[in-house]
């Protein structure tokens, strides 16, 4: 799911949110069940930007949450998060999970964990770049790992004109780190160890927050319920 760019039309953002479709979300405004900062909203209204204060009816949320899906995935290396990129897709290869969507991306050349979900109040909250969520990463490259290229990893790389955040890094095998960052650039881990002479032959995310892969088959998923997803929310403010 795409980031919303402000100002939005209220019923818009929303949908978006997973709250209801558009014409729901009219509806809801109609009855009076929606406020931004605090003033209850009117059809037509818009959030200008991501500060305003959007609330929903507790009974609305109430009776939303057993709708609400999170399942933990195991991305196979060559299938896409992207639903609009050419080739075979999350959405292509799990027909019966239509209706859900990635929370960020995952490269397609890469595997590992990714986080499905129908609740769109998880998109900002997950993916700001403002928030610090942790995610850690196995690494496989093509040469000997050397206590240098471990300690740039910890304290931020150089790509282009960006210094990347400190992280924390160590060694797993002769050629192969495991990483945990908390920011997510494009291609970023590839990038850094390219910047260092590196080259990522296998790249696998094993976590993100308190979600782990644990032992998901390639291609397989669970669902994420009762503490690990109570523990989630709370990570995030839900």
């Amino acid at each position: 799911m795409e980031p919303l760019e402000f100002p939005v039309r209220l019923n818009r953002y929303l949908a978006h949110k997973g709250f209801s479709t558009r014409r729901g979300a009219d509806e809801l405004i109609t009855k009076g069940l929606v406020k931004i900062n605090g003033n209850v909203a009117v059809l037509g209204d818009k959030v200008s930007n991501p500060d305003d204060k959007v609330e929903v009816s507790e009974k609305v949320i109430a009776k939303m949450e057993g709708s609400h899906r999170y399942l933990a995935y195991y991305k196979p290396r060559g299938i896409s998060t992207d639903a609009q990129t050419e080739g075979e897709s999350i959405k292509s290869s799990l027909p019966a999970l239509r209706g859900l969507f990635p929370l960020g991306r995952l490269d397609k050349d890469s595997e590992g964990l990714v986080i499905l979900t129908n609740d769109g109040r998880l998109t900002d909250s997950v993916l700001s770049p403002d928030r610090v969520h942790e995610k850690e990463y196995l690494v496989k490259v093509d040469k000997k790992i050397t206590d240098t290229f471990v300690r740039h990893l910890e304290r931020g790389i150089l790509i282009e004109t960006y210094k990347t955040k400190p992280a924390k890094a160590r060694r797993a095998g002769e050629t192969l780190f495991r990483i945990v960052l908390t920011e997510g650039k494009k291609h970023q881990i590839r990038r850094m160890c390219a910047a260092e002479g590196y080259q990522v032959l296998e790249l696998k995310r094993v976590r993100i927050m308190n979600i782990k892969l644990g032992d998901l088959k390639e291609g397989a998923y669970r669902e994420i319920i009762g503490e690990e997803l109570a523990e989630l929310k709370k990570s995030i403010g839900l």
